[in-house]
């Protein structure tokens, strides 16, 4: 026998609205869920967050949901605890395990019960909460979940131990403290891979001077540092964001405030890309002559031969004339000597070739220029320039200026000095 269609629809929408109309008794006060908020599963950063806006009204509610869920935890963790004493020994093991369990699961809906009542008395005061502490504290101290104080000292140490073994607090604390050091161990130990194969890469370049690789690998080292810093602190939770701005923020300012600087820094680059001296190098720069012996981004330290230390700004050297006195292997010995007007010409030229072609010091590629150069007011003067290895200028400099003396004094070629001739007339 066919039913009537209007049977049909009516079965069909009975069904459609039952899910409905179960949700609605459940909402009902007293007839199930009392908050919204009472999830095992929610974090305690997110509680604290969704407590803080409830009046103290709402807060009783929520604090009276998460009482019953701690209670009927409690009640089943104690139960279980009744049965591994009363079990057989052999039936000790999944019981102990499911014990564990309840354990840890009692432990973490205190942490949330501890948390809801600190909401509520911090709007409703410490009276309002006097009682929920008391039940909260025997039941956690009756199961086992907190040890017993003795003393307030000792009660303290105990608040402390179970702070420090809650996987939401102590625990996620200490493992995010053991990252960052972790991290910063593994970053330092990178930048220092990196700067050791920075190294070697500019090595490589025979025309990289030693300023330019240490700038290289001092400038890898400390980034490398500086983003494994980032990253540390970005696993304890920290925003970086507004660090950042900040930094960005100070820099302008002191860029702005140290301009002088910063133009010796951009002409420290300068220097480190086109090499015009390296450290070792002999020098006159700025009108400062001497030996280099350290460099920075922003000024160039300096000894004289005299060994004074004179440090120069960058922006100076690199906005003046930079002359690189041993900056070649070798270097042309600029000498003069003069003979008297009636001495032998060739004789003195002899002489003098004589003299740098016995000098062990003097190159023979190039050869070595004597000739005659011009007819001064005193003497006939000779330029005389040998060759030289840049390191021993100075020796053979003076070994020949000391030769010419002797070996002019021993042919009998007269050096003469300034003189004038003075004419008296007599007057009438």
């Amino acid at each position: 026998m066919k039913k009537p269609l209007w049977t049909l629809w009516a079965t069909v929408a009975l069904l459609f609205l039952l899910p409905f109309s179960s949700a609605a008794a459940q909402e009902k006060p007293g007839a199930g869920k009392t908050s919204v908020t009472v999830n095992p599963q929610v974090s305690l950063d997110d509680l604290e967050n969704q407590l803080l806006p409830l009046t103290k009204e709402d807060l009783e509610k929520e604090v009276k949901a998460w009482v019953d869920l701690f209670k009927a935890k409690a009640a089943a963790y104690a139960e279980l605890k009744n049965k591994i004493r009363k079990a057989q020994a052999e039936a000790k093991a999944p019981l102990q395990k499911q014990e564990e369990q309840l354990r840890k699961e009692c432990i973490s809906l205190l942490d949330r019960v501890e948390a809801a009542v600190a909401a509520l008395e911090a709007k409703a005061g410490k009276d309002a909460v006097k009682d929920l502490h008391a039940y909260v504290d025997t039941v956690s101290r009756g199961l086992g979940l907190v040890e017993n104080p003795v003393t307030s000292v000792s009660n303290t140490w105990t608040k402390i131990l179970a702070w420090v073994k809650s996987p939401e607090k102590g625990l996620k604390y200490a493992t995010s403290i053991v990252v960052f050091l972790l991290l910063l161990l593994a970053f330092r130990i990178l930048a220092a891979v990196l700067a050791k194969i920075t190294d070697r890469t500019v090595r490589a370049f025979k025309t990289s001077s030693d300023l330019l690789r240490d700038f290289f690998v001092n400038t890898v080292r400390r980034v490398t540092i500086l983003i494994g810093i980032v990253v540390a602190l970005s696993v304890l939770g920290i925003n970086i964001g507004p660090l950042v701005a900040a930094i960005g923020a100070v820099g302008f300012v002191v860029g702005f405030a140290l301009q002088g600087t910063l133009s010796n820094f951009a002409s420290g680059i300068m220097i480190l890309l086109y090499r015009p001296y390296d450290i070792g190098d002999f020098v006159n720069v700025a009108g400062v002559s001497g030996t280099v012996s350290a460099m920075s981004l922003v000024s160039t330290t300096i000894k004289t031969p005299d060994n004074q230390t004179i440090i120069v700004p960058n922006n100076s050297i690199w906005g003046g004339v930079i002359t690189n006195i041993t900056g070649n292997d070798t270097r042309r010995v600029d000498m003069t000597f003069g003979i008297d007007y009636s001495d032998d010409i060739p004789k003195a030229q002899k002489v003098l070739e004589d003299i740098l072609a016995k000098h062990p010091k003097v190159l023979k590629d190039p050869a070595p220029v004597v000739k005659l150069h011009e007819l001064a007011d005193s003497s006939v003067n000779f330029v005389v320039r040998p060759w030289v290895k840049t390191s021993d200028y100075w020796d053979v400099y003076w070994d020949v200026t000391r030769a010419v003396k002797e070996r002019f004094d021993a042919e009998g070629i007269s050096i003469p000095f300034p003189q004038q001739d003075i004419h008296l007339h007599k007057a009438d």
